[in-house]
């Protein structure tokens, strides 16, 4: 990527770090059924899963934000949501493997997320990473979400390392566009949920990995098993 050396890796969370897609469609088809309607087959809630309630919502029920029963369906997705909020979330496969192996090299690594704090937190804290993670940043710790750089740019304040010496890795399109926007290099995840808009290739990041694993090649230049 570039010889300017890596100091911290920041991931996306639902995606990049972890496969949070079962509890958030599991959350929707609760509301589904509440209103008689057939719950979703994760094939179809798992590309969205990025974009959070208001991607649900639009393949589950065809409304957006302007709908005007948009924000009360949102509250009760997100009631579910919260009462089952790792359940059935895990790391991805091999995400556990990066983590030790950033640690065992120095290299700091957070989270930057829009998932709201009260969602973040118990489940970072559940995953068992609150204590590892050189910073946790959510959707409403700063002025702006992705893809504003600015919850990219507190991140790197709060882990203390300069923008330029951080990469981004996420598995949706405003994760690059934020990456970029903060001066830092950008690695999209292949292994994501990806969204349904553009393809992956035409991100502009400067880099895709097909697994967790291979971040390692492109981060640190060493592999793990």
């Amino acid at each position: 990527m570039s010889s300017t050396p890596t100091r911290c890796v920041l991931f996306d969370l639902d995606g990049t770090l972890a496969d949070t897609a079962p509890d958030l469609g599991a959350a929707l088809n609760r509301v589904l059924e509440e209103e008689g309607l057939a719950p979703l087959p994760m094939s179809a809630t798992r590309p969205v899963t990025s974009q959070g309630v208001r991607g649900l919502l639009r393949i589950g029920l065809g409304i957006g934000p302007d709908d005007p029963d948009y924000q009360t369906l949102a509250q009760r997705v997100l009631k579910h949501y919260a009462a089952g909020i790792c359940q059935h979330t895990r790391l991805f496969d091999g995400m556990a493997a990066v983590l030790d192996a950033l640690e065992s090299q120095r290299v700091k690594w957070g989270i930057v997320t829009n998932k709201h704090a009260r969602f973040t937190e118990p489940l970072v804290d559940a995953l068992g990473l609150a204590q590892r993670a050189a910073c946790v940043i959510s959707g409403d710790s700063a002025a702006h979400p992705k893809p504003h750089p600015a919850p990219l740019i507190m991140a790197c304040e709060r882990a203390n390392v300069p923008t330029e010496h951080s990469i981004y890795v996420g598995d949706d399109l405003r994760d690059i566009q934020a990456g970029h926007a903060a001066g830092m290099r950008t690695i999209a995840a292949a292994w994501g949920y990806l969204g349904d808009g553009e393809a992956i290739h035409e991100w502009g990041a400067d880099h895709i990995a097909s697994t967790p694993e291979a971040l390692l090649d492109v981060v640190l230049g060493i592999n793990v098993q």
